[in-house]
């Protein structure tokens, strides 16, 4: 049974769709042991917190440098022996001590298909004002590994969906959600588990 991580900022809708890809059988021999936010107010606590999860928040305003909140953070999530930390909407920058103490055990969600409309400043609503402001036609989600970059790591899995006529940033986002993020996170962390995502020459192969 892996312990998992779950950091997130907002509302925890990546949250919900892994607690009910557990509920459902698509993810097994895991667990959330954590859910940690970096905003108090942030509904993905109470999310947690409904199903007895541990929930806390660890802000970096709670600290007069962002080197202490690190080492809070850390503690943490050593204290509880995490195995995988799952960024799921999280926007704070995680530390390179962080990246180095968990290689290829961090995985991140990015609603674009990385490289498009990532990277520095790209995150949130912003990526899809991005892809309607460039016309793409086809846009979607990206789970990929956490490296020493922004959105640079190994990519796991992606999902591909159409961007239709008279979309905003907001129904787009949804859609996104809805037919990338919430099927494809899911869908990592069960192949991380088995065991079946290996990264060879800066490449994810699954392995059968």
């Amino acid at each position: 049974m892996l312990n998992i991580a779950v950091l997130v900022s907002g509302g925890g809708t990546n949250l919900e769709a892994i607690f009910k890809a557990m509920e459902d059988g698509r993810i097994t021999d895991a667990k959330i042991s954590v859910v940690i936010s970096n905003n108090q107010q942030a509904y993905a606590l109470e999310r947690a917190k409904k199903r007895n999860v541990d929930a806390i928040c660890v802000s970096p305003k709670s600290y007069e440098t962002r080197q202490e909140f690190y080492v809070q953070l850390m503690e943490e999530i050593r204290s509880r022996k995490i195995d995988v930390i799952v960024l799921a909407g999280y926007l704070v920058q995680i530390s390179s001590e962080m990246v180095d103490a968990f290689p290829m055990k961090i995985l991140n969600i990015h609603p674009s298909l990385i490289p498009s409309f990532c990277g520095k400043g790209c995150y949130g609503i912003h990526v899809h004002e991005n892809a309607l402001e460039r016309g793409v036609k086809i846009t979607g989600a990206t789970v990929h590994f956490v490296d020493g970059g922004t959105d640079t790591g190994p990519i796991i899995l992606q999902k591909a969906v159409n961007v239709l006529p008279g979309d905003t940033p907001e129904r787009l986002q949804k859609r996104v959600m809805e037919e990338a993020e919430w099927v494809i996170l899911p869908e990592a962390i069960q192949l991380y588990v088995q065991g079946r995502l290996k990264v060879v020459d800066g490449q994810v192969i699954v392995e059968e």
